[in-house]
């Protein structure tokens, strides 16, 4: 049968989860892929170049490979215009408006749901609070987009037969949405590509994008209270900011290499984390070099961290709430105590739960009952 993968933008730029999703399901499903925009089929460092992607009219609009979110209110009839008719399976990975494309009755469309769309349902007054579009005139038309944006987001909820989601914390967000149930299951992590290491410094680490809600400005914070080491690899538009207010003790290495963030991350005491984040697939590939981890107790942190003062004999880390510089400190001070009863190899075994064998065996599981299914429940 004919696949496709549809996904929302593949640009070098995109080299989150998401992306590391889509990497995965075509090396064990062989499918054309169509997306908003494409920029990595002419990256000669990209899985994906010189291979043919179908793209939409934003492909051509000015600095799109930058990322087409200043397009918002195209975003939703840009997906509209991939042509799918000729494909017998969609496979859409979707954090935003992939799972909108439009599908005839006897296509089966299988959904990997990364998240709802963020900026449309949990960050929408984060969104404009930090957007010049969040006041005045300008302010009522951005929220009149943004409730279409919702109104769109569940309409098109229909056009997929089964959705996926990346964690259970991802699951209920499915449902307050849209009302369906999604089965639950966990994107890869190259557990074997990121090594062990039971020794460690005394540094700690953070790895993220530098945007509003990963919370690192509080992560800084919390350090520069308590004077400890801290390395924070990543970049984004809060890179100015957090240069302002990090103190001597906290090291800005922005974007790195993969060696380098391996190394770092494998040498680390601890690995924190204080954004409520779907899944986190840097706090599974912390526990895969046998690193602790200090994470907020929310969202995905909750399923790949198992709390020391819950597990002692299979503990990974240390769960902190609230999601302030007071509650971090207090998680900080906490796995300073316990840090002793924490084996790095019960981390690793974490990790490994969560691998790239495990994710591509499930997949092609649930893959297998929807083409069972999928004609039976039409018949109904």
């Amino acid at each position: 049968m004919k696949i496709a993968l549809v996904h929302e933008w593949l640009t070098p730029k995109a080299t989150g989860g998401s992306e590391l999703v889509v990497k995965e399901i075509l090396g064990f499903i062989d499918a054309e892929i169509f997306a908003l925009i494409d920029f990595e089929s002419t990256n000669p460092q990209s899985y994906l170049y010189q291979r043919k992607i179908h793209t939409t009219f934003l492909q051509h609009f000015p600095f799109s490979g930058n990322g087409v979110q200043k397009y918002l209110p195209l975003l939703p009839l840009a997906i509209e215009q991939l042509n799918l008719t000729q494909y017998d399976v969609i496979l859409s990975s979707s954090h935003a408006v992939a799972k909108g494309v439009i599908t005839c009755p006897d296509q089966l469309h299988i959904c990997y749901s990364h998240t709802p769309m963020r900026y449309a349902w949990d960050l929408t007054f984060d969104y404009l609070d930090r957007s010049k579009l969040g006041k005045g005139i300008q302010g009522i038309i951005a929220r009149y987009i943004l409730h279409r944006l919702r109104q769109w987001d569940v309409t098109s909820s229909n056009q997929v037969d089964y959705f996926i989601a990346n964690s259970h914390h991802t699951a209920r967000r499915i449902w307050r949405c849209y009302r369906r149930e999604a089965k639950v299951i966990y994107p890869p992590v190259q557990v074997q590509e990121f090594p062990f290491q039971p020794q460690k410094s005394e540094y700690y680490i953070t790895i993220s994008r530098l945007v509003s809600y990963k919370k690192i400005s509080l992560i800084v914070k919390a350090f520069n209270t308590l004077g400890k080491p801290l390395v924070v690899i990543g970049d984004g538009e809060e890179m100015k900011q957090i240069k302002a207010i990090a103190k001597e003790n906290i090291t800005l290495l922005g974007s790195v290499d993969d060696d380098t963030l391996k190394q770092y991350l494998s040498n680390a005491k601890a690995f924190v984390y204080a954004a409520c984040e779907d899944f986190g697939i840097a706090i599974v590939e912390a526990q895969a070099c046998g690193t602790p981890v200090i994470a907020y107790n929310a969202g995905g942190a909750m399923e790949t961290v198992i709390d020391i003062r819950k597990d002692q004999e299979n503990g990974t880390g240390v769960l902190f709430s609230p999601q302030t510089v007071e509650g971090l400190i207090k998680g900080i001070e906490t796995f300073v105590e316990l840090e002793n009863q924490i084996n790095s190899e019960k981390c690793r075994l974490q990790a490994q739960k969560f691998s790239a064998e495990v994710f591509k065996q499930s997949y092609l599981n649930f893959f297998d009952y929807c083409c069972q299914n999928f004609d039976r429940r039409c018949e109904r």
